[in-house]
């Protein structure tokens, strides 16, 4: 299998949560945000080890207020991050070590992964090449117009919500986020820069829990999620 690091972006402002705290270090019952998506990784037997993309007016924050006080001993680096996520992730690529076989690149502010999500997404990349997580669509999809009519409906049984975490090997990962900054390609996620690659990615279902925490009615929801675990 060789050496797998989860690469950890949370680079964002969080400003559509209206807080002077970057969201990845609000508390949410009393322990940062950020600390409920390193515990998942931090315990699961699979990870070796953790690399963080933060500001980098936030990494000596994060060191004392996260890593340190919550004990994470799998996370070896903080890497300063870009302006975009694209250009996050690709700085924490090249902070990784050659040793490293495969990336398991998750979002920060997706504290409610779970331990059997992140299994089932490694277990179809190590054995397909390259897997990412989701969910089915429940609501219809409407293709629109810059006029706002609507130009086709696509067929619901195909469509997907794509979530973190997303697997792949070091490598091929690397080359296409390289070929991503040569050709100036912006993608929404990681598999899509791998998709213009003509590498065939592989879904798999995970959880309709697994949100990216965004707005303050996300916070809600998370809280609920958390009572209702204890």
């Amino acid at each position: 299998m060789g050496k797998v690091v989860a690469l950890i972006p949370c680079a964002g402002q969080g400003k559509r949560m209206g807080g002077h705290v970057s969201k990845q270090f609000m508390e949410v019952d009393g322990r940062p945000l950020l600390a409920y998506t390193l515990a998942q990784f931090e315990k699961h037997p699979l990870i070796d080890n953790l690399v963080l993309v933060t500001r980098e007016e936030d990494i000596d924050y994060c060191w004392q207020e996260v890593i340190k006080k919550e004990a994470f001993t799998k996370v070896t680096q903080i890497v300063p991050g870009g302006r975009e996520r694209q250009d996050s992730v690709y700085q924490g690529l090249l902070a990784l070590s050659e040793e490293t076989d495969w990336v398991v690149v998750h979002d920060g502010a997706r504290p409610l992964i779970s331990t059997a999500a992140i299994s089932a997404v490694l277990k179809t990349a190590l054995a397909k090449g390259a897997a990412i997580i989701g969910v089915p669509a429940k609501d219809t999809i409407k293709m629109v117009n810059p006029d706002f009519t609507v130009q086709m409906t696509p067929p619901r049984e195909f469509l997907w919500h794509v979530q973190t975490p997303q697997v792949f090997p070091r490598e091929l990962l690397m080359r296409a986020y390289r070929e991503a900054a040569e050709h100036g390609w912006q993608g929404t996620d990681d598999a899509s820069l791998v998709e213009r690659l003509g590498v065939k990615v592989h879904m798999v279902q995970g959880d309709y829990n697994n949100i990216k925490i965004t707005t303050p009615e996300d916070f809600v929801f998370l809280q609920e999620i958390l009572r209702s675990k204890h």
